[in-house]
């Protein structure tokens, strides 16, 4: 080997080394190299073996075949088979290690087996590369002669026989020398003659015959022996051919040759040299070439085999001779017959390829005897057999007839080889049935042939009758040493041979078995069992246990034999009293074999009990004599066979292992079929001979009790479990390896089942109150081991994963105990420590972790009861070892930190996990951890089309794979890790996503289940992508999942995306550029089967169905992954056990139809927990799909999908949802998911289309001529019609799910809604023509177009709606209530209302007020319980004030007694008090204060009011009269609010009462008032009066000072943005002064039309409420002043024009929004976004519509303030006017000096007034000639001098600014004129 060639190796290893963890890279170079060699040697025989030939066929296509038989035949003509030999004679295992030795070529244990495998694999590919040629074409003349040169020189290991290469040479020699397959007479027999030199070629026959001829001797007589006898066989079957005419020279030399090789102990050799090696069994096609051979040699040498019979009879009658006369037999004799037999025996004894060869000896006798009856063998007809098989069957019977005694122990081992197999097995027991019939011609005469039942069993019933006489007392003290005089040696060896026989026949015929039993005068178990208790040897009780033991497999026959056994005292049970003495097996236990060292009846007694407690276990053994039960055996197993095991002294070092094998299998038999019951744990009494004794347990208890304690059953399995370790650690062949494994296997076992088990045991042990003491099994496992001094069980156990390779099944059980184990959080972290204590250890358990993941011979779907191929198996168990090791890193990883999963998934187990830097494996010296192994699992095949393998190959697994990294990702310390490798290492999710949807036909759940891990995972991808700002991550995801353009993608094995010529079809075909593609979201979608084919009802004709169901839900279960189903065993346990109960004949009947029921009904159960995995997978994967959808809607970058794609995209998933949960078969189960999709799209899709229109609006100023937005209004109208029809579907039930249907309706109706457009002022402007004629806008028409498509759907609609509103869940109440109102809103025609009125909803709905009082009042407490009734109540609210906007609505309200309700609701009078409850404050302020609380409650009700009073036109009256009575019934709260005026809260109730107020004080309501209330008028009035007095003097709070002082105390007192508080406040503030003045305005009218009538609301005093220093002046008048009112046009005034520039800036700042500089921007988002920073992170397109929104809100707050202060000032004109009139114009003053008290006379006017009590002008000239002359004309020149020019002017620039535009033009201009004029008047 070149320096490169090595260089490049070393680098190879350098790269691999991650994979073999404790290697240096120059040693996994070496595992390279020759595993390089090794691929080669496999190639050239996969070759070869694909071949065209005479014996197998690999079912290949012809073209494949013909192109591999050329290659090799190429490789042959150049010499292939002598480099063959050569390499195998070069390379040897011993010379190449020598040579690695020596440059230190070799590591641990380990890795010299595996080199020395790898080596041993090599010779043993060539070998079988040549063996292959030769079985499919024969060898030239040179290769075969080449070939018999090799086969001279071979040797034979230490035991005699060939190593497994020589043997495939010798092998393919003789199958060079074969010509039996012509016999077969295929179809192609003509060309293969052609092709065989032995016919064709003459050359060939006279050089093999003259080399095989030869006398010198080979170095293996026998091996030359072997090929003589082939070749003498192939010239004697020549012979019989016709082209064998030609060679006659040599074919007459067949005799000679066999005589040769009879010589040469042939068959000795056969025996010894080729059936003693292992590899023999290993291939069929040895066996069946060797099978040829020997029936070849009985077939057609005949003669021979008659003189070797004759020769055997002599040499019996010569030994005969020499043992009558005492003297030794001849040294001469040959053996030839015997060996021939006992070849035969050994050869047909196994049969691993269940081939059953052996039945070419057994000829269907019967078909010739009754050649009358038509019928058929075998499924053929009848006709002769094979000449062969009629010439074998002879063999087999003459043999026996006259059996010489020599030959009798070799015929019977020959028998028992025969009799191996079914059929055998059957034929071989008749033959021994007839040959015992005494025929006519039958020599002997008395009894029949020697080998035949009836001698057998004669011979048995003769031994134990001779040894049941001289059974010794067992007290006499010779019993030790018994008289063996019964039996000698030649006769024991006779009594195994036929008991060896016996147990073979009916081991595999169950007939055989019964009919000896049941045979009344052989009756074998009774004498076996007597035999038992006699005194002969142990090796023959072995066999008689053994042979009891294959009678027990029949459960008839094990009940008896368990009762025999017990009746025999085989194993002592009962003492007899005054018995010093054991006896029974024990004591051969102890006594004999102990000292002999050797074990056969101990073992063979566990074998028996084994197969027995398989059978049948019965309860009342031994009832009557002793505690009835099974327990005395449990205990001599335990105590006296398993405890000393280890302490024996053993001859063969292998039985110590066998014992341990032999007993563990009992004891994990009976625990595995026992099932904790209550009664277990009850200590029950038995009656024995009078006295009672405690009864046993079931044996499965007590093994249990055992393995829950401490004891030395426990601390003896956990032994053996480390010295199994250690030994398998040292890779050494030693003796009982394969016992020592399997005992192993059961001791994982029993853990394992104890940890199943110990839950259930320990709970009814608790139940039970026992005084048992138990410790869980995981707790013992964490105690110190006496040979190590360390707590290491639970690591030894893990230590069976490093050896899965070799021991799948060790390694399974450990996983699954682990897994068992790592449900524990307390036991994690002490297992996280074990593990990692010692770095060694820690890496070879990791390595173990990840070779059992990494494994590639695992195999998913295979059947568990499929076991019949070994292969098979061993990849099932492999799998479910995979899919039990991804269970407990899912479970772990559950788990707080450290858990194992992250240190097998290799994290950071000793710093915190989030520091962990993953790399791959052999990056900065990372070992390969299972997460590599898991992402190598994955990610093979994801570069190709195809996806990746594992997801069809292997669903399951894949499913636990995704899970494990869904849960790493979601994990907040795992998921900065993980992603970051994810992403960055392995591009996972990219490469993952592109192949969804995963389609499964065969198991549709999996692929659910993996696709939904796969999206959660990618959600939060996207999310963090998102976050941390990797836009081109995020895109590349976010275009894979939702671009419908096909991408070419770059693959990887540079198959291109799409063909080239497909895609220009493609192109051709579609009129656009690029054809569309699904886009993937969608196709997932599709991928989701919505359909759910539900088992029908069971038809049941024996059982009660109630009674099942109750039965089937008794047995249910929430598994491993949440599903609730039902656990068919247990239900199969309670059927079979209510079967059994049943009693009578009739039952017994019936029990095979009562069993088809039962089996139905578990069918029904089982299909019935597939369809709840199936919707649980359904749904699941929904739920993942819709979180993905979700992410990409909401947390990623809004810029990414630009707005007309995001529309379309919603747009597809909305319609696609739609048709899917709108089909018929559509699950129900499913509807509830798909409702929340629905909602967030139709969200998302409603914030797109507004968000593109305010974009849009700048540009082309409203919505454009081309449509709506970039969705077409049809694709709405869609949208709407599925949603509606999707609300109708759900029926009656599923209210929750309509829950977010009317959420979606509310999102999808707010797209018509028009946005708010800044108030400029001008629109007045417009003629009321213009405004009709002026085109539809987008918004009214899609508005329209929506109304039409709701109403279409007609009252089934309403009705549902309504009834939602009415009742149900709450949320699901406000919804309805809120697309109620939404509709009513845009319902033109008032279709709705009608129905809401008629239909009876709308009185339901306002009765209801009076019974949310209770709850509302209790939401006043301090500490509210739920806010839940607020919510309701203000929904309910708002729809009502909706309904009371039209005049019908109002007028069919206070129908439904509206008012009536709301005056008997005692919530309004529980004013909380404000200060109070300061301290109660929520901290995170989301539950509102008690006051605010109460506002909420408050104010909606006085705004109904206010829409009731301002809709009602005809009935007006009415309702300010109940209106006014609501007033007065909660009169002393009206008063305390109006009297309070210190926040926004209270300013806002003011401007709401006194709206109220000012608008009930109408002319007739009083009179309406009295008939309502005549009993008290005088009260109505004073309250009246009340109102009256505090609404006046507010004016005075209004104006002036006050009035700052209010808006400050706001702005510094109320958290939120200062700014907009401001702005409320001045709203709320102009609203209180506009409506306290119209109320004013309102009396003045109401009094009288003509001043000089009229009355006064303001004293003449002119003084202005201010001081100029700022110090309040009290008015000395109780009324408020005219000066009051003065200030306040003045004030007013000045407002106008503040508010009136800042609005013209605004606009300004509107118009040119483009260039405002980014500073001002900022501020103007400073309101609309919360938190601080919040500005900063927001994008600039967002930044400049929220400045613009920010703009609108505060151009129509100043366009608001402008009208209230224009209102104001037109009033305060009016009032100013009233009063200046009356005082100047009518007045008439008196002297001061009469009146008590000044402008008494005005108030009393006033009040007279009021009540309409007006008689003439009397009353008020008494009442007014209170106000002097002074007073008048102080009045005139103050006014005077107030309404000074200035004031005047500004006046009427206000109307010129404002009131020109609305209606009331000139207005002002006329009062002020009409004031001027009175204030210029002369003083009278």
């Amino acid at each position: 080997m070149g320096e490169l060639a090595a260089l490049e190796l070393l680098l190879a290893g350098e790269h691999q080394q991650a994979h073999f963890p404790g290697l240096t890279r120059g040693l996994v170079a070496v595992l390279l190299y020759w595993d390089g060699k090794l691929c080669v040697a496999n190639s050239l025989r996969s070759l070869i073996q694909s071949r065209h030939g005479k014996t197998f066929t690999l079912e290949l296509s012809g073209e494949l075949v013909a192109l591999t038989t050329r290659f090799t035949d190429e490789l042959m003509s150049q010499g292939l088979t002598k480099r063959i030999l050569t390499l195998v004679s070069e390379i040897s295992v011993t010379r190449e290690f020598e040579r690695l030795q020596k440059e230190r070529g070799l590591g641990n244990e380990k890795h010299r087996k595996e080199v020395s495998d790898l080596i041993k694999e090599c010779r043993q590919a060539l070998a079988d590369s040549l063996f292959s040629w030769t079985c499919q074409s024969p060898l030239t003349k040179d290769d075969t002669l080449a070939l018999i040169g090799h086969l001279e020189t071979v040797t034979a290991e230490a035991d005699g026989s060939l190593d497994s290469v020589n043997l495939a040479l010798v092998m393919a020699l003789l199958y060079c020398l074969d010509i039996s397959f012509l016999e077969q007479g295929t179809e192609d027999r003509e060309d293969l003659l052609q092709a065989l030199p032995l016919l064709t070629e003459r050359q060939y026959v006279s050089a093999v015959h003259s080399r095989l001829m030869e006398s010198q001797p080979w170095k293996l007589p026998g091996l030359q022996a072997v090929c003589r006898l082939a070749w003498a066989l192939a010239l004697r079957a020549l012979s019989q051919l016709p082209q064998g005419s030609a060679l006659v020279e040599y074919t007459e030399a067949d005799e000679a040759l066999a005589d040769q090789a009879l010589l040469g102990d042939v068959f000795l050799f056969m025996k010894e040299g080729m059936l003693g090696c292992e590899g023999f069994t290993q291939e069929e096609f040895y066996i069946r070439r060797l099978h040829s051979l020997i029936t070849d040699f009985l077939a057609l040498m005949p003669m021979k085999v008659k003189q070797l019979r004759n020769r055997a009879d002599e040499d019996a009658r010569l030994v005969h001779m020499s043992q009558q006369m005492g003297s030794e037999p001849p040294s001469s004799l040959r053996k030839d017959l015997d060996h021939l037999m006992i070849l035969t025996g050994e050869f047909y004894n196994k049969d691993p390829f269940s081939l059953e060869l052996g039945l070419e000896f057994w000829c269907p006798t019967e078909s010739l005897q009754h050649t009358s009856l038509q019928g058929s063998y075998l499924g053929m007809a009848l006709q002769r057999p094979p000449h062969k098989q009629v010439v074998l069957s002879k063999f087999v019977r003459q043999m026996g007839d006259l059996l010489p005694s020599t030959l009798y122990i070799p015929y019977l081992r020959m028998l028992k080889g025969l009799a191996n197999g079914p059929q055998c097995a059957h034929y071989c027991f008749s033959l021994l049935k007839t040959n015992g019939a005494p025929h006519g011609d039958n020599i002997q005469g008395v009894a029949g042939s020697p080998v035949s039942w009836e001698h057998f069993f004669h011979s048995l019933m003769l031994y134990h009758e001779n040894l049941r006489r001289d059974l010794p007392n067992p007290d006499a003290a010779q019993y030790r040493h018994p008289p063996l005089r019964g039996i000698t040696q030649r006769e024991l060896d006779g009594l195994t041979s036929f008991l060896q026989l016996l147990t073979t026949i009916i081991t595999w015929s169950e007939n055989a078995r019964l009919a000896l039993c049941e045979h009344p005068q052989w009756t074998p178990v009774v004498v076996m069992l007597g035999l038992l208790q006699c005194s002969v040897p142990p090796v023959l009780k072995a066999e008689l246990l053994h042979c009891l033991a294959a009678f027990g497999k029949s459960p008839e026959i094990a009940a008896s034999l368990w009762q025999s056994l017990e009746y025999t005292q085989i194993l002592q049970t009962v003492r007899a009293p005054g018995q010093r003495q054991g006896a029974g097996i024990e004591v051969e236990l102890n006594e004999i074999e102990s000292s002999c060292e050797e074990y056969p009846l101990t073992r063979a007694f566990c074998q028996l009990i084994s197969t027995l407690v398989e059978s049948s276990l019965p309860v009342n053994l031994g009832a009557g004599l002793r505690a009835p039960g099974f327990q005395p055996y449990l205990t001599f197993l335990r105590d006296a066979v398993f405890l000393p095991f280890p302490t024996r002294a053993y001859r063969r070092p292998a039985e110590k292992w066998e014992v341990a094998d032999a007993v563990l299998e009992v004891f994990h038999k009976l625990l595995r079929d026992y099932e904790p019951q209550p009664a277990d744990f009850v200590q029950e009494m038995v009656e024995l001979q009078g006295e009672q004794v405690p009864a046993h347990k079931p044996p499965g208890h007590a093994i249990m009790f055992h393995l829950l304690n401490d004891s030395p059953t426990l601390a003896l399995c956990l032994s053996l479990l480390e010295e199994g370790a250690r030994q398998l650690d040292t890779y050494a062949p030693f003796p009982g390896k394969k016992q020592l494994e399997s005992a192993v296997l059961h001791c994982l076992c029993l853990l394992d089942l104890a940890l199943q088990k110990e839950v259930v045991f320990m709970d009814l042990l608790r139940e039970s109150q026992a005084s048992l003491l138990v410790s869980p099994l995981e707790q013992l496992l964490q105690g110190v081991s006496p040979q190590s001094r360390r707590a290491d069980h639970i690591v030894n156990i893990a230590r069976y994963l490093y050896h899965s390779s070799s021991n799948p099944e060790a390694a399974f059980q450990s996983a699954k105990i682990l897994r068992r184990i790592a449900r524990y959080p307390n036991i994690q972290i002490r297992l996280v420590g074990d593990f990692t204590h010692d770095q060694a250890v820690s890496d070879k358990l990791m390595a173990g972790f990840v070779e059992c993941l990494d494994n590639e011979e695992a195999e998913e779907g295979v059947e568990k009861g499929d076991d019949s191929d070994p292969q098979k198996k061993v990849a099932r168990i492999r799998h479910e070892t995979q899919i039990h090791i991804l269970n407990l890193l899912i479970t772990s990883l559950e788990l707080k930190t450290p858990n194992l999963a992250l240190y097998l998934l290799g994290y950071e187990v000793k710093k915190p996990v989030s520091s962990t830097n993953l790399q791959d494996p052999g990056v900065l010296g990372r070992p390969r951890s299972c997460l590599h192994a898991i992402l190598s699992l994955l990610q093979r095949g994801s570069e190709r089309r195809s996806g990746p393998v594992l997801t069809h190959q292997a669903p399951h697994l894949a499913e636990l794979c995704y899970q494990v990294i869904y849960q790493l990702c979601a994990c907040s310390d795992t998921s900065g890790p993980t992603m970051r490798y994810l992403r960055t290492s392995q591009d996972f999710l990219f490469s993952h996503l592109q192949h969804l949807p995963f389609v499964q036909s065969s198991n549709q759940i999996a692929a659910l289940s993996q696709m939904s891990w796969l999206m959660k995972t990618a959600a939060i991808e996207l999310r963090v992508t998102s976050l941390n700002r990797q836009r081109s991550h995020t895109q590349r995801l976010v275009s894979l999942l939702l671009d419908d353009q096909p991408h070419t993608q770059h693959t990887a094995d540079g198959e291109p995306g799409m063909d080239e010529d497909t895609r220009s079809v493609s192109g051709f075909l579609h009129f656009d550029t690029v054809s569309k593609v699904r886009r993937k979201l969608l196709s997932v979608l599709d991928a989701i089967d919505f359909s759910q084919d539900v088992p029908e009802l069971l038809q049941l004709d024996f059982f009660e169905r109630t009674q099942i169901e109750q039965v089937i839900s008794n047995c249910e279960h929430v598994n491993e992954q949440g599903h609730t189903v039902c656990n068919v065993k247990l239900l199969h346990r309670v059927l079979v056990a209510e079967v059994n109960a049943l009693q009578g004949m009739a039952a017994i009947g019936q029990r095979p139809l009562l069993m088809e029921e039962v089996n139905s009904i578990l069918q029904q159960v089982v299909e019935r927990n597939r369809v709840r995995r199936s919707l649980s997978a359904k749904r699941h994967t929904l739920q993942s799909w819709r979180s993905l959808v979700e992410t990409l809607l909401t947390a990623c970058p809004a810029d990414l999908i630009p707005a007309d794609d995001r529309q379309l995209i919603i747009r597809d998933l909305l319609l696609d949802l739609h048709d899917k949960v709108l089909s018929e078969d559509a699950a129900g189960e499913l509807m509830p998911i798909v409702a929340g999709a629905v909602f967030t799209l139709t969200a998302h899709l409603s914030q797109s289309v507004l968000s593109e229109q305010q974009q849009g609006a700048g540009l082309e100023g409203g919505a454009g001529s081309s449509g709506f937005a970039s969705i077409a209004n049809s694709a709405l109208h869609l949208i709407l019609r599925k949603l509606l029809d999707f609300i109708l579907c759900t029926g009656g039930g599923f209210q929750r799910l309509r829950a977010h249907l009317y959420g979606s309706l509310l999102y999808y109706l707010q797209i018509a809604q028009k946005p708010e457009e800044p108030d400029t002022l001008q629109s007045a402007g417009k003629s009321m023509w213009e405004r009709l004629t002026a085109p539809e806008d987008g918004f009214s028409k899609l508005q329209r177009e929506n109304l039409a498509i709701i109403e279409s759907y007609g009252t089934a609609l309403m009705e549902v709606v309504c009834r939602d509103a009415c009742d149900g869940h709450e949320i699901g109440r406000m919804l309805a209530l809120a697309v109620l109102d939404r509709i009513l809103s845009i319902d033109r025609q008032s279709q709705w209302l009608v129905y809401v009125c008629n239909s009876g909803y709308l009185r339901v709905l306002v009765e209801s007020l009076k019974q949310d009082d209770a709850a509302l009042q209790s939401l006043l407490t301090p500490q509210p319980p739920l806010l839940k009734p607020l919510y309701i109540y203000e929904s309910k609210m708002a729809l009502l004030t909706r309904v009371a906007k039209t005049g019908q609505g109002a007028v069919e309200l206070l129908r439904c007694g509206l008012v009536s309700q709301l005056m008997e609701c005692q919530v309004f009078d529980m004013v909380p008090d404000s200060d109070a409850h300061r301290v109660m404050r929520d901290p995170s302020a989301f539950i509102p204060s008690p006051m605010d609380r109460y506002r909420q409650i408050l104010l909606p009700t006085l705004r109904l009011f206010q829409v009731i009073l301002t809709s009602t036109t005809t009935h007006h009256q009415q309702g300010a009269a109940q209106v006014l009575q609501w007033l007065i019934v909660h009169a002393d709260t009206i008063q305390s609010l109006l009297s309070s005026m210190y926040n926004m809260g209270a300013l806002q109730e003011l401007s709401l009462l006194t709206g109220i107020i000012s608008k009930t004080a109408l002319p007739g309501v009083l009179e309406m008032g009295g008939e309502v209330n005549s009993a008290a008028p005088l009260e109505f009035q004073g309250h009246i009066n009340r109102f009256q007095r505090l609404c006046l003097s507010m004016v005075s709070h209004l104006a002036g000072s006050p009035r700052d002082w209010l808006l400050r105390q706001a702005v510094n007192s109320a958290p939120g943005d200062p700014a907009e508080r401001r702005e409320l406040m001045e709203v709320a503030l102009q609203q209180v002064c506009a409506n306290v003045m119209e109320y004013c305005q309102t009396l003045l009218l109401q009094s009288s039309t003509q001043a000089q009538f009229s009355i006064c609301l303001f004293s003449t005093s002119s003084n202005e409420p201010v001081g100029r220093d700022g110090a309040r002046t009290v008015s000395y008048s109780r009324h408020p002043s005219l000066g009051v009112v003065l200030y306040l046009l003045k004030s007013s005034t000045a407002d106008f024009f503040h508010f009136h520039q800042s609005h013209r800036q605004s606009l300004s700042k509107l118009q040119t929004l483009d260039q405002l500089p980014p500073e001002e921007l900022k501020e103007l988002c400073q309101g609309l976004v919360s938190g601080p920073g919040g500005v900063e992170k927001i994008s600039s397109v967002q930044r400049s519509l929220l400045a613009k929104r920010r703009l609108v809100q505060l151009i129509n707050n100043r366009a608001k303030l402008l009208a209230l202060c224009s209102y104001v000032i037109e009033t305060c004109l009016f009032v100013l006017w009233r009063h200046l009139e009356y005082y100047l114009l009518y007045c008439i003053p008196t002297d001061p000096k009469d009146s008590l008290l000044p402008g008494v006379g005005a108030y009393r006017s006033l009040a007279d007034d009021s009540f309409g009590g007006l008689q003439g002008g009397v009353g008020r000239g008494l009442g007014l000639s209170r106000i002097s002359q002074q007073d008048l004309d102080r009045l005139q020149s103050d006014m005077a001098a107030g309404f000074g020019e200035g004031l005047q002017k500004s006046l009427l620039e206000v109307e010129g600014l404002y009131s020109q535009v609305r209606s009331r033009y000139t207005f002002i201009q006329a009062l002020v004129r009409r004031i001027r004029g009175l204030l210029r008047q002369p003083k009278s």
